[in-house]
Order: structure tokens, then C-alpha cells, then sequence
């Protein structure tokens, strides 16, 4: 990932040489191009790492409780659901603190492949949200520019989280797990298992996070397939229970944070057809 030293934490060298290999497959797609969403209704379209968007909606730059960083890249695109989702976390957030939420990508204006950072977000329905909260959304944009990443919540030896988590960190992502739309969150293993190691109660919320590598400094929602878009294809569901047993010892092992190949290298999927047409639609904003 561009700017993001962070990986480094959990795995090490390997990491950084699976990220550049991701960056350079990426740089060719197309969708990056395109700068206006697909006329018609929402829908999301296809698989999150292999999709589109069509009737996308942009998400406004602040709103109640949120703030989002980096709008530059343009990817403040999404299905109305995951805006929803956006301002009602937000909302949420500011029911509690004067403090923002700090909202990364989301969607390009017709979803499809990116040229950096990322190999999903492409239906609309995922996001970023950054641990690290914001005391104004004009602090936020001067603070946290694109060169530079905010701060990781785990200790270099990727093993457990640092003195930057805390109880604000911990709601925030209980908060998103717990909505109802929430398919899944990608976290950090080390935030995963600080939290396995801490919780009491009702721990199943737990399950929705699934340990994945960087995702220290933010954590990846992703939201389930909405209604009103049959083309919508969910991932696969995951194992029962908290997910806190061998499933994330695993990713502290030798194994796992020195990968010899990376998912990411593999070929892509065929695109499905109806990104196809609308991919191939006129995009009104440029000029040929």
C-alpha cells in the first residue's frame, strides 16, 4: 500500500514486496478514469474485489459525528446503504464526544478496480474508517494529508496493540460491528486478539472481525448485500463462533507473517458482464 510503512509490523519485509506487486497490477484499471457515477438506481454489482457500481452516490466531505480524509483520490462514491451507514456511525459517535470519526475510501464513482491501495471496494459496499479520531474535520484535512498515514494501533512486533488503543478505538469498532448491515470488519490479528483476551458479555460481535494484515491503523467494514441489487454477490460466510481460537493463532505464526505468495498475485476474475456495459457507458465528465 502507498504510504502505509505499517505492514512492516506483522510481516515483515515479505509484506512490503507482496504490496509492491499489488500496486503495480493495479495501475492500468481503467475505472480509475472515470469521474461520473452510472445513471439509473443503486446497485451493487458483483463481488467486492471484482465489481462495479452503477447509481452511486457521493458522500458529502463532513457531516454530523464524521469527516472524510483524502478526497482527492475520489473515492467518496457508494451505495446509499453505506452512506447511511457512514452518517449514522458518525451520529453515533457525536452522541458521545465532540470528537470525529475519520471516514478513508469508499467507492470510485462507478466502483471497478482502483489504481492503488486496494483490490476490493469495488461494489460500493466497503469502507475505511480510521481508529485515530479527529478533534475538527479542518484538523483532520491539515493533519492528515495524503503523504502521510495516521498512526498505527499496534507495537512494531505486530503482536499486540500499543498505548494509542483505548476505550474510544474499542467502541468505535464495536459500534460499526454491531450494525446490522455490517457483513464483516477487517482488523488487525494483534486488535483482534487484544479484544478476544478483554471482552465480557455479549462477545458476538467478535465474530464480524476477521484478522487480516495491516488494518492497524484502520479497519475495513464491509457491508452485506443490499436489496434492490440482484447482481450482488456476498462472500462467503464465515466459520461459526467468536473466531478467537486456532482461526487467529494462526496469523501469529511463522507462517503468516512471512507469506511466500500473497492472494493478490493471482490473475483477476473475469469481469462480470454488467460492468462490462458499464464500464463502456460515456463518461460525460471527460473530453475525448
Amino acid at each position: 500500500m502507498r504510504n502505509c510503512p505499517r505492514t512492516r509490523r506483522l510481516l515483515g519485509g515479505g509484506a512490503i514486496a507482496g504490496w509492491l506487486v499489488l500496486a503495480t497490477s493495479l495501475q492500468a484499471s481503467p475505472w480509475a478514469q472515470v469521474r461520473t457515477v452510472a445513471p439509473g438506481p443503486p446497485s451493487a454489482i458483483g463481488e467486492a474485489a471484482n465489481g462495479c457500481l452503477a447509481g452511486a452516490q457521493a458522500l458529502p466531505a463532513e457531516g454530523k459525528g464524521y469527516v472524510q480524509i483524502r478526497r482527492e483520490r475520489q473515492r467518496q462514491f457508494g451505495h446509499p446503504q453505506t452512506l447511511d451507514f457512514v452518517r449514522e456511525l458518525g451520529a453515533a459517535q457525536a452522541s458521545r464526544t465532540a470528537r470525529y470519526v475519520m471516514i478513508g475510501d469508499l467507492s470510485q464513482p462507478r466502483g471497478g478496480l482502483m489504481s492503488s491501495s486496494h483490490r476490493s471496494h469495488q461494489n460500493g459496499l466497503d469502507l475505511d474508517v480510521w481508529f485515530l479520531l479527529a478533534d475538527s474535520p479542518a484538523q483532520a484535512q491539515r493533519d492528515w494529508p495524503e503523504a502521510i498515514a495516521p498512526p498505527s494501533m499496534v507495537r512494531d512486533d505486530g503482536l499486540t496493540v500499543n498505548r494509542l488503543w483505548g476505550p474510544d478505538q474499542r467502541l468505535l469498532l464495536k459500534l460499526a460491528a454491531e450494525d446490522g448491515r455490517v457483513e464483516r470488519i477487517f482488523v488487525n490479528p494483534a486488535i483482534k486478539q487484544r479484544l478476544c483476551d478483554s471482552e465480557g458479555g455479549d462477545r458476538g460481535w467478535l465474530r464480524k472481525l476477521r484478522p487480516w494484515r495491516g488494518h492497524d491503523a484502520h479497519f475495513h467494514v464491509r457491508l452485506k448485500c443490499p436489496a434492490g441489487s440482484p447482481h450482488c454477490q456476498a462472500q462467503a460466510p464465515f466459520p461459526a463462533g467468536d473466531g478467537c481460537g486456532a482461526e487467529l493463532a494462526w496469523w501469529f505464526t511463522a507462517e503468516a507473517r512471512q507469506p511466500r505468495k500473497s492472494a493478490e498475485d493471482k490473475p483477476p476474475a473475469p469481469m462480470p458482464a454488467a460492468c462490462r456495459a458499464l464500464l463502456g457507458q460515456p463518461d460525460l465528465a471527460r473530453k475525448d
